[in-house]
């Protein structure tokens, strides 16, 4: 029994050593395993670190140029503009330039202007003056309707019968015949009346003696411009100033009713112009209705010439035609001549032959 029991132990201590020898040989196998493990993670983490250093670097680059390009670009396009916007402001600069250059021009012909118009009003002061300046305008009018020096259509500083000079007459179709046409201004009491610088009583007295003169202005047209049998029963007073001419219109109709009844029509340049034109086509048109009845009756001649030429023309195809059949009649006989002629001659030739042959 103890044998046993001794051998047991012995067997016990057996395991327990091959036990503890198999623990050692399994620990210096991991530790060896482990060391080799830790140096080829340590390979390949330096590996990975390279290819991770080189890769990025790669990229970094590729993303520099890409950058790079890019400011390239946006820098070319933002110096595109800024030339662009610079070229629109030169120009710009350039038209503000012109323009201020051309109101400095502007400004200096307003200042000419200015002078030249208190000249015109220091002139226009003169009775005299005033009456050059509408015949004048009255000629430039005329003289663009009816073109320079028409004395057909009307006639400058024309003395009448009765002797007196009319400014213009316009020589018109009938039945309005020869028109006068005479130019008045009366302006010292117009200004009177719409100067602001004047009381309203003043105003108003210079309203009533404004009245005055273009009313004398009136008569003295009918009486001087307006002859029985010579000249049309109405004549033209002629306003050279738009501003008189619109103030009668508007503010003065007893004006215009009293020049009615004198058979006087007030005109300014506008109207005259477009009262001129309208008489220009009236002439015209009967130039052409007078052209026109020339032509018809010359056409009803050229018919009446054209009969006869048709009459004389059938008489002469009737005669032809008489003349054509007596050819023809005349060329039948000929052939039946002819016929006759080749038919004798071949009797001879025939006849002769045959006295040849009898002889023989």
């Amino acid at each position: 029994m103890i044998d046993y029991i001794i051998i047991g132990l012995l067997l016990v201590l057996i395991v327990l050593a091959i036990i503890s020898l198999f623990k050692n040989i399994n620990e210096a196998h991991i530790t060896e395993r482990l060391g080799k493990l830790e140096v080829n993670m340590v390979k390949e983490l330096a590996t990975f670190k390279d290819d991770l250093t080189k890769n990025l670097n790669q990229d970094f680059t590729k993303l520099n140029e890409q950058v790079e390009r890019r400011l390239l670009a946006i820098n070319e396009q933002v110096n595109q503009r800024l030339d662009q916007n610079f070229e629109k402001t030169n120009q710009t600069f350039t038209a503000v330039v012109e323009r201020l250059s051309k109101i400095d021009e502007a400004q200096k012909k307003i200042a000419t202007l200015s002078t030249d118009i208190v000249s015109l009003q220091s002139i226009l002061t003169d009775k005299k003056s005033r009456g050059i300046y509408g015949e004048v305008n009255l000629k430039h009018i005329l003289a663009n309707v009816f073109g320079e020096a028409n004395d057909k259509l009307y006639r400058l500083q024309y003395t009448l019968p009765n002797g007196t000079i009319a400014d213009s007459v316009l020589f018109a179709p009938e039945p309005l015949g020869m028109i006068v046409i005479d130019s008045k201004f009366p302006l010292e009491h117009y200004q009177l009346m719409v100067s602001k610088d004047l009381s309203k009583p003043e105003r108003e007295q210079a309203a009533k003696l404004f009245k005055i003169d273009v009313k004398h202005h009136i008569d003295a047209i009918s009486s001087k411009y307006i002859i029985p049998e010579v000249t049309s029963d109405q004549a033209i007073m002629f306003l050279p100033a738009e501003a008189i001419f619109a103030e009668i219109n508007a503010y003065h109709q007893d004006i215009i009713d009293y020049a009615y009844r004198k058979r006087v029509f007030i005109a300014s340049p506008t109207t005259l112009l477009s009262t001129l034109t309208v008489i220009q086509m009236i002439i015209k048109n009967m130039e052409r209705d007078k052209y026109t009845s020339i032509i018809h009756e010359e056409l009803n001649k050229l018919g009446l010439e054209f009969s006869r030429y048709k009459e004389r023309w059938d008489k002469l195809s009737k005669s032809i035609q008489t003349v054509n059949r007596d050819v023809e009649n005349v060329s039948i006989t000929t052939d039946k001549i002819t016929k006759k002629f080749d038919a004798i001659n071949k009797v001879e030739l025939n006849t002769l032959d045959y006295q040849e042959g009898n002889k023989d």
